[in-house]
């Protein structure tokens, strides 16, 4: 009786803000642990609207969002938002185990105001215990994260003027792990212990994370995105940008496409997620990846996956967030796109 009467955690909206689009996602689980998808939705953006730095145009970001939501058929109004990894400084720290919180806050930013290139005054401070220190007793292993203050307000008021209530600013590497981490265990061969390397191909820019038993233990941004696919269509058949990106994403391109445009786009990506990986392996004492998880608005493409499988000689596979879910509302766009704002749904089952 006690699990049929089980509340579930507060509802909660995956929000994602990229560059290309904003993508919603909102979850549910059943006493028996499936999930299952509530609403699932995506708004295009105009280029230039977000970029990297932040939210260029905060009042059409603004409307796109409430249009994103209105059209979801959500009614819930608590949302997870996220910063890019470029926004976040992180740094690892070792401190006394024991602390209070009080007291752990305190060692927190004094560690922090070492390598933080401007004032602790500027910036949004976060931290979280990892579990103890290798070789330290009586300490433990902190992840410090911060970000300029400006940064996380935009996230907050882009929420509010849409008419939600942020609760959760993460980060959109951590929540990507999160949603990846479902899928590890399905992965050809034993989940466990596994070293996977999950690449996020966006619209205007990539990642690289490292993931071993639920631990990202190394993550860097990429040059290369879907923009250069953009690019050389505009250069292949004299397309404006405009033009090239929205006949990109309707799929209506000439008959000479795959074999002019896309299959050397495909060739080229491979080769930087091969340089990539060899950047890790130089970099750490680490020299083995199992399996490679592609996701992104990219991710899906004809042949990119297996391109990658060639050049770097790992199996190479799209990362599908809705995997084993119920599907009460499907994505009408690439399941891969939706990995981030799947992992922020995630976070209202997080413990």
């Amino acid at each position: 009786m006690r699990s049929l009467l089980q509340r579930q955690p507060p509802a909660l909206l995956g929000i994602d803000v990229g560059t290309a689009s904003i993508k919603l996602v909102e979850l549910a689980r059943s006493a028996g642990g499936r999930y299952t998808v509530l609403h699932c939705a995506q708004q295009l953006l105009e280029p230039g609207w977000v970029s990297g730095a932040g939210i260029e145009r905060f009042d059409e970001v603004a409307d796109a969002l409430r249009r994103l939501v209105a059209t979801s058929g959500t009614r819930t109004r608590r949302a997870a938002l996220a910063l890019p990894l470029s926004a976040v400084i992180q740094r690892r720290a070792t401190l006394p185990a024991g602390l209070s919180e009080p007291e752990m806050e305190f060692q927190a930013e004094s560690e922090a105001s070492q390598y933080l290139p401007f004032s602790l005054d500027e910036v949004a401070l976060d931290f979280c215990i990892i579990g103890p220190a290798a070789g330290v007793a009586g300490h433990v292993e902190v992840l410090i994260a911060a970000a300029r203050r400006e940064m996380v307000e935009d996230r907050q008021g882009l929420a509010e003027a849409a008419g939600l209530r942020p609760v959760v600013i993460e980060l959109e590497s951590n929540a990507s792990a999160l949603a990846a981490q479902r899928l590890i265990g399905n992965l050809p061969g034993p989940g466990r212990d596994a070293v996977v390397a999950l690449v996020d191909i966006g619209g205007h820019a990539a990642s690289l994370q490292i993931l071993h038993n639920g631990e990202v233990f190394h993550e860097r941004d990429q040059a290369f995105s879907g923009s250069q696919l953009t690019r050389m269509i505009m250069r292949r058949y004299g397309f404006s940008e405009q033009e090239a990106e929205h006949r990109k994403r309707s799929a209506d391109l000439p008959a000479d496409y795959g074999a002019a445009v896309l299959r050397p786009f495909a060739e080229n990506t491979a080769q930087e997620v091969r340089r990539a990986l060899q950047r890790f392996f130089t970099s750490t004492p680490h020299h083995r990846i199992d399996h490679i998880l592609l996701a992104g608005g990219c991710a899906a493409l004809a042949g990119l996956a297996q391109a990658i499988a060639r050049a770097t000689g790992c199996a190479a596979a799209v990362a599908n967030p809705f995997e084993g879910m119920a599907m009460r509302s499907a994505p009408r766009e690439r399941g891969s796109s939706y990995l981030t704002a799947c992992g922020l749904a995630l976070r209202r089952f997080a413990a």
